[in-house]
């Protein structure tokens, strides 16, 4: 029996930690593979035993990795040598951007010569278009998780790119009913800085919403390694908060909920491809403010942007703006035909993403990366 390729998996937060764990999953039904690299508990519950705590590289806006640069370059550097190292039969960097494209950069500027993935593609369609030439030199193919972003990643010259859908097609189901009365979820995000920004504001939301006739209560799911720092946060909230840590707790609490108020991010793609009706909120450092007005974004929310329009209200700014973020809630909670624009386009989201574009259908991860090892 030939011997298990050794993948080496670069997750540098828990979306691409679940990532990367189902990549495994999915190539364990073709061939024997050893994952090597840098993970968190989805991916060591595959067998991963990660060089450092994925938890240092859990960074998000200028502040945040201005505060822990000497850190992120020390694993950088720790990162590099260990593919140098290992040479394993595949590398597969998954999201963490920057990191990764650094991590990148010095394998390649030390010879090596192997094969190395980029699973999802960095977002050259929203700011610095000019990094997709720069990325060919570094990636032998990038798989995105957005249906428009090969074309995109075509037109601007980057590398070789294919659609294979996002993992949470597979593990969640479009709602079939909207709930008359139910929790709301409180989506703070995932890293220590998004907590640190955010939960302040859900806290007013809360506190307001308590007593709604339509909100039974409030569920926040969270890593389990920000478990312990998200319970202390809200003992104090007066408002019955349930945190949950588990993905079967989260993924009970999407089919459930009412509605969301969520941070810009992969979940609210999650929330739409579950049909759960949210407004969409982020507190920027002045860094990511400059970028996204210098860029001149249209939308910040995945749903949005992928539809092409302003189908979830988005609340964005440098200081928490709970009015907002109340105002636009409670006229969701109270106008049943606002909830089902944005059900019917969550479904028109979600059949999109099932098919693909017609120059970039979708494609199964697991056998891209199997066309890499051989």
């Amino acid at each position: 029996m030939a011997d298990p390729a050794r993948i080496f998996l670069l997750a540098g937060e828990p979306s691409g930690d679940r990532i990367g764990a189902d990549l495994v999953k999915r190539l364990r039904t073709h061939r024997r593979v050893t994952p090597i690299g840098v993970g968190g508990a989805d991916l060591e519950g595959e067998g991963l035993h990660s060089l450092f705590p994925m938890s240092d590289l859990s960074v998000m806006g200028f502040a945040d990795v201005l505060a822990r640069l000497p850190l992120l370059l020390w694993r950088a550097r720790q990162t590099a040598q260990a593919i140098i190292e290992a040479q394993p039969d595949l590398v597969v960097l998954i999201d963490s951007q920057v990191f990764s494209q650094t991590v990148a950069g010095r394998v390649r500027k030390a010879g090596y010569k192997g094969q190395i993935l980029l699973y999802v593609a960095p977002s050259v369609w929203a700011w610095k278009p000019e990094r997709a030439p720069m990325l060919r030199p570094l990636y032998d193919e990038i798989l995105a998780v957005l249906p428009f972003e090969p074309a995109v990643m075509k037109r601007l010259g980057g590398p070789p790119t294919s659609y294979v859908g996002h993992p949470a097609l597979d593990h969640t189901t479009l709602r079939s009913r909207q709930p008359e009365r139910g929790p709301l979820l409180l989506l703070p995000g995932s890293r220590p800085g998004e907590l640190r920004r955010h939960l302040p504001l859900m806290r007013d939301v809360a506190r307001a919403l308590r007593n709604h006739p339509r909100v039974t209560g409030f569920v926040l799911p969270t890593p389990r390694s920000e478990e312990g720092r998200v319970v202390e946060a809200i003992s104090g909230w007066d408002a019955p908060v349930f945190v949950t840590a588990t993905q079967e707790g989260k993924r009970q609490a999407f089919g459930e909920a009412v509605a969301a108020v969520a941070v810009s991010g992969t979940v609210t793609l999650e929330l739409a491809l579950t049909g759960t009706p949210m407004v969409v909120t982020y507190v920027a450092d002045g860094g990511q403010m400059r970028r996204w007005r210098k860029y001149k974004g249209q939308f910040a929310a995945l749903p949005n942007i992928l539809v092409g329009e302003g189908l979830v209200p988005e609340v964005l700014g440098q200081k928490p703006q709970p009015d907002a973020v109340l105002s636009d809630l409670e006229h969701l909670l109270g106008d049943p035909s606002a909830i089902e624009r944005q059900r019917a386009g969550f479904a028109r989201i979600r059949t999109g993403m099932q098919k693909g574009a017609p120059d970039a259908p979708l494609q199964d991860a697991a056998e891209r990366v199997l066309a890499h090892l051989g």
